[in-house]
C-alpha cells in the first residue's frame, strides 16, 4: 500500500499500518533473524563492519521498506519500521542498530529536505539500495561547512558514527560558516569513498560490537550544493527523527529481551534433571523457573503492548505533516519516553537474571548468553533512562515539555 502522501502536507507518509503489511515485513524480518542468528557469536566475536550482513538486509528489501512505493520502495509505515527492529534485535542487536539509524538517517528526506527534492533522494536510496550511515553525534562539537566558490569544505571529527564505515552515505550535521546559509546547521549526505572521509575504526566496545559505531574524520572534504540535504532545525515535524530514534531504541531493547528470554527457554527445556534440592524431575518443572519465566514473559508482554502503541501513534503524528505543533510533538516524545524507561529496565534485567534459570554452564562462553546482556548494556548507555524519567515526571506532574533537541 502506498504512503506519500502530497508534498504540500510535507508529510510522505500517509496513515498507519494495516494487519497484511505488519504481517509481511514480521514474516521477512523474522527469515533474515534467523539466518543471523546461526553465528550472531561468531561475527560478535570478530568485531567487523557488517558488509555482508547488510547485504541480506538489502536483499531482503529491508532497506528500502520506507521508501515510497511509488519509486519502487517498501511503502511501509514507521510502526512496521519498528517491529523489524525488534525482530532483528532478538538475533543480532548491532546489525538492528545500523537499520535503526538508516531509517532514522533517510527518514530526514522527508523530515528535513525541500519537497522539489525528496523524489530524486528516494530514487537514488531505492535504485542504490543505499544503507544510510551517520555521523551527527550532538555531544561532539559540530562539524563545520566552510562555504567555497559554489559549494563546500566539510571539516572535523566525529565519535560515534553509527553504520557510517559500512553503509553507502554518510549523513553529517555540520554548522555553516560563510556563504547564503551561514549561521545554520545543515545536513549533508556524502557517498562512502568521498576524498577526505577516513573511517578510524576505533569502535571496540563491550557490545554491540558490529553497529559500525565508530569515529569518522572529514579533512577538506568537497561538498556541492546537491549534497546538502536540508536544515537541522527546531521545526516540530522535522524534529519528528529525534522521538523516532528513541522508539528505535526501546524496540532494540525489548528485541534483545524477548531474544535472551527465547535462548534462554532453549537451554532451560533441554537440561535433563533439576537442582538435588527440587522435588521436580527437571528444570522446566521446577516452580521457582516458572515462576521467574512467568516473571519475564509477563513483564515484556507489557514492554510489548506499549512499544505498539508508540509505534501507531508515531505513524499518526507523522500523518499530520506540518500541522504537527510543538505540544503534540512533545506528547509524542513522552510516550516514547515511556518506552524507552521500561524497554531498558525490563531488557537489563532479563538479560541479566535470565542466567539464574540456566543455571552455571549457561556461563561458559561457548555458550553466547552473554551476549544479550553486552549488547543492552552497551546501547542502553546512549543517552541516560534517568533523564527519560524525569521528562515523564514533568509532564506528568506539571505538565512541562522539554526543549527540543537532538536527545529529546
Amino acid at each position: 500500500m502506498s504512503v506519500i502522501a502530497e508534498t504540500s502536507n510535507r508529510s510522505l507518509w500517509a496513515g498507519t499500518a494495516d494487519a497484511a503489511e505488519r504481517a509481511h515485513w514480521s514474516a521477512v524480518a523474522e527469515r533474515v533473524a534467523a539466518e543471523l542468528a546461526t553465528d550472531a557469536l561468531q561475527r560478535d566475536r570478530a568485531n567487523q563492519d557488517p558488509t555482508v550482513e547488510l547485504d541480506l538486509l538489502r536483499d531482503a528489501g529491508l532497506v528500502n521498506l520506507l521508501q515510497p512505493a511509488e519509486f519502487g520502495g517498501g511503502g511501509a509505515h514507521w510502526e512496521t519500521a519498528f517491529l523489524v527492529i525488534r525482530i532483528l534485535s532478538r538475533a543480532d542487536a548491532s546489525v538492528a542498530q545500523v537499520l535503526a539509524y538508516h531509517y532514522i538517517n533517510s527518514g530526514n528526506i522527508g523530515f528535513a529536505a525541500d519537497p522539489s527534492v525528496q523524489e530524486e533522494w528516494h530514487r537514488k536510496t531505492i535504485a542504490g539500495r543505499w544503507v544510510w550511515g551517520d555521523s551527527v553525534n550532538p555531544t561532539d562539537p559540530d562539524l563545520e561547512l566552510t562555504a567555497d566558490g559554489d559549494g563546500y569544505r566539510l571539516d572535523g571529527l566525529k565519535r560515534f558514527s553509527t553504520g557510517a564505515s559500512a553503509g553507502d552515505v554518510v549523513l553529517a550535521a555540520a554548522a555553516v560558516r560563510g556563504g547564503d546559509l551561514d549561521g545554520t546547521v545543515q545536513l549533508v549526505v556524502l557517498d562512502h569513498d568521498r576524498d577526505g572521509i577516513r573511517y578510524l575504526g576505533d569502535w571496540d566496545a563491550l557490545g554491540q560490537r558490529l553497529s559500525a559505531s565508530g569515529s569518522v574524520r572529514f579533512e577538506n572534504v568537497r561538498v556541492e550544493v546537491s549534497d546538502v540535504l536540508g536544515e537541522l532545525g527546531d521545526e516540530p515535524f522535522s524534529t519528528l527523527i529525534t522521538p523516532g530514534i528513541q522508539l528505535a531504541f526501546g524496540n532494540l531493547y525489548l528485541g534483545i529481551a524477548e531474544g535472551a528470554l527465547a535462548r534462554g527457554l532453549d537451554i532451560v527445556r533441554a537440561r535433563p534433571r533439576a537442582w538435588f534440592l527440587s522435588q521436580a524431575d527437571t528444570y522446566r518443572q521446577d516452580p521457582f523457573v516458572q515462576r521467574v519465566v512467568g516473571e519475564f514473559a509477563s513483564r515484556i508482554a507489557a514492554v510489548e503492548a506499549l512499544a505498539d502503541r508508540a509505534g501507531r501513534l508515531f505513524d499518526e503524528v507523522v500523518d499530520e505533516g506540518a500541522a504537527v505543533t510543538a505540544e503534540r510533538r512533545g506528547e509524542l516524545a513522552i510516550e516514547i519516553a515511556k518506552v524507552k524507561v521500561v524497554s531498558t529496565e525490563v531488557g537489563l534485567e532479563v538479560a541479566d537474571r535470565i542466567f539464574e534459570v540456566t543455571g552455571s554452564s549457561s556461563a561458559r562462553a561457548d555458550v553466547g548468553l552473554d551476549l544479550f546482556w553486552r549488547n543492552i548494556r552497551t546501547h542502553s548507555l546512549h543517552d541516560p533512562v534517568d533523564y527519560k524519567k524525569l521528562e515523564v515526571g514533568a509532564w506528568t506532574l506539571n505538565g512541562e515539555l522539554q526543549p527540543i533537541s537532538l536527545y529529546t
